[in-house]
């Protein structure tokens, strides 16, 4: 079963095109009504549909190392700094994550664009 993901409300529109275009499965913070959540709301909320939340928001990096230390389980989060990563390369590397991987092999992690 590939990866779902969740894309939260600072993710640009063109890598949720991009990823839909090769057949990943992802929702978006927006579309799920869900873009007034608090981040610890915003996680759990992924947590729940049992999607990986993709992020550019360091306050939702921080929540997911809390929850790490706390050993509350999460679904799993991928962190990439707008800055550093180009759109063409997020929406590649999440490609590779979402098929090459399994959502055991991500939950309760937190991994890091570029690949």
């Amino acid at each position: 079963m590939a990866i779902a993901l969740y894309m939260d409300v600072h993710i640009p529109k063109a890598i949720t095109v991009g990823l839909r275009l090769r057949g990943i499965d992802v929702i978006t913070a927006q579309e799920d009504n869900a873009d007034t959540l608090s981040d610890s709301e915003l996680m759990a909320r992924a947590t729940a549909l049992n999607r990986v939340l993709f992020t550019f928001d360091d306050d939702l990096l921080k929540e997911a190392a809390n929850r790490q230390k706390a050993g509350m389980l999460f679904s799993g989060v991928i962190y990439v700094s707008p800055l550093k990563v180009p759109i063409g390369t997020c929406i590649q590397n999440l490609e590779i994550i979402s098929k090459a991987g399994e959502p055991q092999d991500i939950a309760d992690r937190i991994e890091f664009l570029p690949l």
